[in-house]
């Protein structure tokens, strides 16, 4: 019998390493949201899980703990984006908001488009209907913001 295929292996592709440690940080950070707990408490109960084994592990820590750690700052830079609180967004998007904006901020090596990119893709994946629509909006404005001089570069 025949298995049918992930939805992340499809044509016989993994998705990237850094993909599946934003997925990882994605759950701890909803977790937190929801249930709170520590950093270190939620990234070992992550850990456990079999498919951990395909996760860029240092930038799922550095994702899960920086959010966590920053995440005041973090909530204060995307809240004048909004159109009502942050505790009023669907967890789920809000800790895509959170996780994006900590690497918009904190991760510059990393082009903006690509971050824009895969909050759209969480967003989609595990988000509302339309969620991927407000998630792109308010990232938008928010690169316009962090990543003003590498835009400005591009134009």
């Amino acid at each position: 019998m025949e298995s049918t295929p992930k939805p992340d292996q499809v044509a016989g592709k993994r998705k990237s390493r850094r993909r599946a440690a934003r997925e990882f940080a994605l759950q701890g950070i909803y977790q937190w949201r929801i249930a709170g707990g520590s950093a270190s408490f939620i990234e070992e109960q992550l850990r456990e899980s079999d498919e951990f084994k395909y996760v860029d592990a240092k930038h799922f820590m550095q994702i899960l703990h920086g959010v966590l750690q920053h995440h005041e700052t973090l909530e204060n830079n995307i809240q004048c984006y909004l159109d009502r609180s942050l505790s009023e967004l669907s967890p789920v998007e809000a800790s895509i908001l959170l996780l994006s904006t900590f690497e918009l901020m904190h991760h510059l090596e990393i082009p903006y488009r690509a971050i824009i990119n895969e909050g759209i893709e969480l967003a989609r994946t595990y988000g509302g209907i339309d969620g991927h629509k407000y998630v792109n909006g308010v990232l938008d404005k928010l690169a316009a913001q962090l990543r003003s001089i590498e835009i400005g570069a591009k134009k």
